[in-house]
């Protein structure tokens, strides 16, 4: 065998640069089997699984080496990707579920007009933000407060924040009337 065959052949094995067969071959005398051992203990090359004895299964050394990195790498990926999208599946049946367990709440003068699931009105403000945040504030200023009643969000903090908007919207109103009647009183006088 030559010696451009025995470099090859532990290229193969080996999975090592030219170079390094080439150093291990002049370490070894030649030796490929001592080359490879050379390898082993430099650390460039991987050692078998269970030291490169057999162990019952019969399977053939290049059976036994570890795959080259993108192959393993390509399988985890697969495998990391598929839990990736269970998880997903979980955080989006979670959320559902969550959202189908707490409630908006509209009343008027203490009157309840409507309860609708959290999941309902996440539904409309994706597909229908543009009519559904108007006609909020626009309920607002008729009188409508909101309230939020569930588990995870019937907190009063909140609806602390609920009540908040409802008197920003109150304040308004009332300055939006002083004005008006403001400007009727200055037309009465003259």
């Amino acid at each position: 065998m030559t010696e451009l065959e025995k470099v090859e052949k532990l290229r193969e094995k080996a999975d090592v640069s030219f170079s390094e067969a080439k150093e291990a071959l002049d370490a070894s005398n030649g030796d490929i089997l001592d080359a490879l051992i050379y390898l082993e203990n430099c650390g460039k090359a991987v050692i078998p699984a269970g030291g490169g004895f057999f162990s019952g299964d019969r399977a053939s050394y290049s059976e036994r080496q570890p795959q080259p990195e993108h192959e393993t790498d390509a399988k985890a990926n697969t495998e990391s990707f598929g839990d990736m999208l269970k998880r997903f599946g979980r955080f989006c049946l979670m959320v559902i579920r969550k959202g189908n367990r707490n409630f908006l709440e509209a009343s008027k003068d203490g009157a309840q007009m409507f309860s609708c699931p959290v999941t309902i009105v996440v539904l409309f403000l994706l597909f229908f933000f543009w009519v559904t945040v108007p006609l909020f504030i626009i309920s607002l200023f008729f009188g409508l407060r909101y309230r939020f009643r569930g588990s995870e969000l019937g907190k009063e903090s909140v609806n602390r924040v609920m009540d908040n908007a409802s008197g920003v919207v109150d304040e308004v109103k009332k300055s939006f009337t002083n004005q008006t009647n403001d400007n009727n009183n200055d037309s009465v006088e003259e």
